[in-house]
């Protein structure tokens, strides 16, 4: 089975209307001017607000001070409707509960300890997906969590494919479009645009697939009764050291935070 050209731009594409999308943040409730000082820090003006409708939005942190009062569950209910994702930022550490909020969608601030940054940037980035790209384009406080997410994500669901699909060969474009794809979500996350001038270097991702699906072929004829394992091992430890690679490339090579580029 071949990979279509097609299929490889479709990715490229994808992934370039992904950075037009520049929904804001939307941070409210207690606090909620000095949490969106801290993620707005170095970041792309307007990429974080704490006003306007929430169903504008690309997500929602709602900060909460104890139990949540009627405007707390107005709002997140709001954002619910709309399909907003909602992240419940808790300041009273003894209340975990929040109507509408998933448990581990909660992120608990200690005492004295001020707002835990990366951790609501992991909540974030676990809530959001894909889809937080275009935010870690222009936040950098969540970008690294997004790249953490994405790589993860990524390796896991080609280390389930690689062990699942027994057709020699029949795994490889499925693998190798998805470790496409993870560069070129990795690049949106650091706000690079693909286009003409950059696909040759994404097309060097392709030929780096085939490399990891080679040793995997090598692999499966000197172990064939563990095969399944084999190849499950080697397509998520390959996306993972791809993604590594990517995302240290695209770091060293995009322009400070300012939008895109």
């Amino acid at each position: 089975m071949k990979l279509h050209p097609a299929a490889v731009w479709e990715l490229v594409k994808e992934a370039r209307t992904a950075l037009e999308d520049v929904r804001p943040l939307q941070v409210s409730g207690v606090l909620a001017a000095t949490l969106e000082q801290e993620l707005a820090r170095g970041g792309a003006p307007g990429a974080v607000r704490s006003h306007g409708d929430v169903a504008g939005a690309a997500a929602l942190l709602r900060v909460l001070g104890g139990d949540a009062i009627e405007e707390d569950e107005r709002e997140i209910r709001a954002a619910r409707r709309a399909g907003v994702p909602t992240i419940a930022v808790q300041t009273d550490s003894g209340r975990f509960d929040v109507p509408y909020v998933l448990a581990t969608d909660v992120v608990v601030c200690h005492p004295g300890s001020g707002f835990p940054v990366q951790e609501i940037a992991r909540a974030l980035a676990a809530r959001l997906g894909e889809s937080g790209t275009q935010l870690a384009a222009r936040l950098p406080v969540l970008r690294d969590a997004v790249c953490d997410e994405l790589i993860e994500s990524f390796s896991r669901r080609n280390g389930l494919l690689g062990a699942a699909i027994f057709v020699p060969g029949a795994d490889l474009p499925v693998l190798t479009l998805n470790q496409l794809r993870l560069v070129l979500r990795l690049a949106s996350a650091h706000g690079v645009e693909v286009d003409q001038s950059r696909l040759p270097e994404v097309l060097g991702t392709i030929a780096a697939g085939f490399g990891f699906r080679t040793v995997a072929r090598q692999l499966l004829g000197a172990i064939p009764v563990a095969g399944w394992a084999v190849k499950g091992a080697v397509a998520y430890s390959g996306t993972r050291a791809l993604g590594e690679a990517a995302r240290r490339y695209f770091a060293a090579t995009s322009a400070p935070t300012s939008g895109v580029r």
